[in-house]
């Protein structure tokens, strides 16, 4: 039987071909695979991610059980449109592709500053969103946060990363932690289209006023007033966004279960690619 390492090489993730809608006068780019479920999966990218930085081992976890769909958000990748200076309009984007899907319900995954969007699209749009995975992320505005170190941030706004910049970002720390983000750019680097165009700086500044702006202020206060059932994980080494934001984060939520991987940081959930895809998984169920 083919295993899913070896599927996340030719299987789902790599396989599905690029696809696009338009709404909002965007012409959003996205693709779609896995196992019919009756609720999709959306997956909402990181701060300069496109769709081809999910990991696709992470992918075909996922889509062993239910239908997923990535998509790269306006002035992203292939994407049209310019990005939103504020979280609320990235959200408002993806609740407009999401509508042009004829979707009337997803579960929704945000990973870094995809869960920041991943919480405003909740709170702004609770009916559009059944279940809620925050990975890696927080709702800003926490209390007595411990501030993000400089190098973290010059090593995040460098022109062009190379691996060295996402294995100190993601995978620093430990050998197993570097070795499994070596096992994850390998990943990458498989994948059969040719890859998405760099985000444009304007765009990574554009996302960079969106969350020094969310930093300040965030949903924190109004973390409350999401009802629906929240997953929120993290690596216990988070030096992107402290694991102690996940855990306020639970404070405040009605309905929140809390997961921590302890040898683990801000790429926690390609370290532990297939556990946290069946968690996940579980979770939505």
């Amino acid at each position: 039987m083919t295993s899913l390492r070896e599927l996340s090489v030719s299987g789902y993730a790599n396989a599905a071909p690029t696809q696009y809608v338009t709404a909002n006068g965007i012409r959003f780019a996205y693709r779609m695979f896995g196992a019919p479920s009756g609720v999709t999966l959306l997956l909402c990218q990181r701060f300069r991610g496109t769709m081809d930085d999910w990991d696709p081992l992470f992918l075909d976890t996922l889509a062993a059980d239910r239908r997923i769909i990535i998509f790269d958000n306006a002035g992203v990748g292939r994407s049209s449109g310019e990005s939103p200076t504020t979280i609320a309009g990235m959200a408002d984007n993806a609740a407009a592709f999401i509508e042009a899907l004829r979707l009337a319900r997803v579960d929704v995954l945000g990973w870094s500053m995809g869960g920041a969007v991943a919480q405003r699209l909740t709170l702004d749009y609770p009916l559009l969103v059944r279940r809620l995975v925050v990975a890696g992320s927080g709702p800003g505005g926490v209390p007595n946060r411990e501030p993000v170190a400089d190098i973290v941030m010059k090593t995040a706004a460098k022109p062009v990363n190379d691996d060295e910049d996402f294995l100190f970002l993601f995978f620093d720390g430990s050998e197993n932690r570097r070795a499994a983000g070596k096992d994850h750019l390998a990943r990458l680097h498989q994948r059969v289209e040719p890859p998405s165009p760099l985000t444009r700086m304007e765009t990574v500044m554009a996302m960079v006023a969106a969350l020094r702006a969310w930093g300040g202020g965030g949903v924190f206060g109004s973390l409350d007033q999401i009802t629906h059932s929240v997953l929120v994980a993290n690596g216990a080494h988070d030096v992107m966004v402290p694991a102690h934001d996940s855990f306020a984060m639970v404070e405040k939520l009605v309905d929140a279960e809390l997961l921590i991987y302890s040898d683990a940081g801000h790429g926690f959930l390609f370290q532990h690619a297939e556990h946290f895809g069946r968690r996940v998984n579980q979770f939505l169920e």
